[in-house]
């Protein structure tokens, strides 16, 4: 598709996906999230090439949730390379993504980083670095945003923590399989403050851009993630990013992707751009049920899934 086309294809989705409102439900067992306007409605296209393209409510920050797990993951591998998979495995989990049915059944082991104990698991192996891991993560973030003004929301994080027992539990459950080496409160804290953090979709738009070139980014001028890396990544995120309903969503959409109850989706179509998606009503598998419609007619138009 022509460069030139991309604003009108996107101001065609936003017209497009109007009959989906009303379908989902906003994410409501984290208080502070409910009051989100359920009509929000926002995406952003980042081209390899420089440029972006963007409609709705795409300059309106909102709680990125479990996106955040993906650049925690990529801080972890930079840091740490392959030695992440021997603290989490790369497997679809088959289970909602706050179950802790299999991690008791394979000893503490989660079974991908994009699920809340893998992501707990991925976090405790940052928190082992020297530095402030909230700082790391938040720094790292505005630096792929562009954007210093990447924070989180105080009050998200409070909502989140006050309602972490499922997590803590998780937590507790892999210390005593010795797979979490931080004390669980610290963690936890340090999870809700991840999860917590602000981002527009065109600020997501240019932080997924590495994982579509590669690792290096002409726009930052740095590699973020070797070769292999970013496709590695990728890979995971296709099997493991958009919950229990990966096979949903590659049969629909067809590219990399990871989701966040905040409404919010971050989808890759490697070697090309990087599209970042946000309505707040959410399908019954945590997934954004407008953004994947929007998502589905942006791959199917452009001829850009992966299969």
């Amino acid at each position: 598709m022509d460069v030139l086309d991309y604003q009108a294809l996107l101001d065609y989705i936003a017209e497009g996906v109007q009959p989906h409102f009303g379908k989902g439900k906003v994410a409501n067992y984290i208080p502070a999230l409910t009051g989100v306007p359920a009509t929000k409605f926002g995406m952003a296209v980042q081209l390899a090439s420089g440029e972006s393209f963007s409609v709705g409510d795409a300059e309106e920050a909102f709680s990125v949730q479990s996106i955040s797990k993906l650049f925690v993951l990529e801080l972890a591998m930079s840091h740490f390379g392959d030695m992440v998979w021997t603290r989490v495995g790369k497997e679809p989990s088959g289970d909602r993504f706050n179950s802790m049915i299999k991690l008791e059944m394979e000893h503490g082991v989660p079974r991908n980083p994009f699920i809340n104990p893998g992501a707990l698991a991925t976090l405790d192996l940052l928190m082992g670095l020297k530095g402030d891991t909230k700082h790391r993560i938040r720094n790292f973030l505005r630096f792929l945003a562009m954007n210093d003004a990447v924070d989180a929301d105080e009050a998200v994080m409070q909502s989140e923590l006050t309602h972490s027992n499922l997590n803590r539990a998780m937590a507790h459950l892999m210390k005593s399989y010795k797979n979490i080496d931080q004390d669980v409160d610290t963690l936890l804290e340090t999870y809700c403050f991840q999860c917590s953090m602000t981002m527009t979709c065109k600020d997501l738009a240019l932080a997924g851009l590495p994982l579509a070139t590669g690792g290096y980014s002409a726009l930052h001028d740095a590699t973020i993630l070797s070769v292999a890396q970013a496709k590695r990544i990728n890979a995971v995120m296709l099997t493991c990013g958009m919950y229990d309903s990966v096979g949903s969503f590659a049969y629909r959409v067809g590219v990399p992707a990871k989701s966040g109850v905040g409404g919010g989706i971050l989808a890759v179509i490697p070697g090309k751009m990087s599209v970042a998606v946000w309505s707040p009503e959410l399908d019954q598998f945590g997934n954004s049920y407008v953004g994947t419609a929007a998502l589905e007619m942006f791959t199917s138009m452009t001829h850009t899934s992966i299969f």
